[in-house]
């Protein structure tokens, strides 16, 4: 890397920005925190503010601007809070900024730092699920970088030549034609091998459970239900401009291949790796070039085997749905993505089984909502309509009931 890169870090105190500060640390000499924001962990915040020096720190929690203030009165650092304030943050020119903040919570502040032409490490699904089409116009009309750190798109940006033909430093807008299609890897989660007919006795705990990576509870079922890898098929349209006939998914239980890259020429190009998110935030860091961070050498003799085979489209519904969605366009990602969330937390609650997740998402995309998504506000608005759908079978729900 040649020069110093300034860094904005949005989600600071969660678990995508406490990896990336982990890098800024191990390499201090290649990176400059210049901002800094986070939720509701003020005190976290603050003590990051004290190790990283930037120059404003920012709290979408109103109520905690005054305690945080009064921790760090004493640097030279600016504080706001407030969901306006945060996303202003975003607009502040730097190399790169980290969007980290999830849920659509996030969109206000990626859209920002969109609109402000910034290059953006995202990490936030359902911006890109819920709002790809008004976030990817306006990448287009003011020239920003959208650079992915999922693992997965990640990887098929990696093994794409470094995304749409990237050649010393600059992203060119063809090469498209080249492929024939991407295709994401899924673990298949805790449930790849159990009965069917068990399925309605799965609790929240069996499914929080994730063989291979440590993860929140709502991303743990979503992978159980494989859902989260119809929403990744939805963002990896946004993201490589291809339709879903392009993109193909593979339960592959070892992990070790993340995502492969298929030319028209016979040519199979494939990424691999162990589960460290540091990896592919890593690369998005340092992108064009690379960062040596001390990872672990990865050893496939210690793998051994790598098996590969088709998502069952009875065992995981919801992948099924997710398809569907992005097939059908329009507001109907937005509303599987709504929808979805509801349904976890009413699994998470007990108040349905783990079979009503995909029940309910289905049902609520059967309601026919519809919108206009041309603006974030637009985006929301089916937000919350599509969440009240939801809420509502919940409520009614013996039909989504063991």
């Amino acid at each position: 890397m040649a020069a110093e890169k300034k860094i904005t870090v949005l989600g600071a105190t969660g678990s995508i920005g406490q990896s990336a500060l982990a890098l800024v640390r191990q390499n201090e000499e290649k990176f400059s925190v210049q901002a800094l924001v986070a939720g509701k962990n003020y005190h976290g915040l603050a003590a990051l503010a004290r190790e990283f020096h930037p120059k404003i720190i920012g709290i979408h929690d109103e109520s905690k601007h005054s305690e945080l203030r009064n921790l760090v009165s004493d640097l030279d650092c600016d504080v706001v809070a407030g969901e306006q304030a945060c996303s202003n943050i975003a607009t502040i020119p730097v190399n790169l900024v980290i969007a980290g903040i999830s849920g659509l919570a996030g969109l206000p502040s990626v859209m920002a730092a969109v609109c402000s032409g910034q290059t953006i490490a995202i990490a936030n699904k359902e911006s890109l699920v819920s709002a790809g089409a008004v976030l990817t116009q306006k990448a287009n009309e003011f020239g920003a970088h959208i650079l992915p750190i999922d693992s997965e798109h990640n990887a098929v940006f990696q093994c794409w030549g470094g995304w749409k033909g990237h050649q010393a430093g600059n992203i060119e807008t063809g090469k498209i034609a080249e492929i024939s299609h991407i295709c994401l890897t899924a673990s298949g989660g805790p449930f790849l091998t159990l009965p069917i007919p068990e399925f309605l006795s799965i609790t929240p705990e069996a499914a929080v459970k994730h063989p291979n990576w440590s993860m929140g509870q709502k991303i743990s079922v979503d992978s159980a239900t494989m859902m989260n890898k119809g929403l990744e098929v939805i963002e990896a349209h946004w993201l490589f401009g291809l339709e879903s006939r392009h993109i193909d998914v593979l339960v592959h239980p070892q992990q070790a291949i993340h995502g492969m890259v298929y030319f028209h020429d016979g040519s199979i190009i494939a990424h691999l790796g162990g589960t460290d998110m540091r990896t592919p935030i890593s690369y998005a860091m340092a992108w064009p070039d690379r960062l040596d961070w001390g990872a672990e050498p990865f050893d496939l003799a210690a793998i051994s085997v790598l098996t590969f085979e088709a998502v069952d489209s009875e065992r995981f519904p919801c992948f099924t749905l997710a398809r569907q969605a992005l097939e059908a366009g329009g507001v109907a990602p937005a509303v599987l993505n709504a929808a979805n969330e509801v349904a976890v937390n009413a699994f998470l609650q007990g108040k349905i089984a783990f079979t009503g997740i995909a029940a309910v998402v289905d049902a609520t995309l059967a309601t026919g909502l519809a919108g206009d998504l041309a603006t974030i506000e637009a985006v929301f608005a089916i937000d919350q309509s599509a969440r009240k759908q939801a809420h509502d079978l919940v409520a009614k729900g013996s039909v989504f009931k063991n």
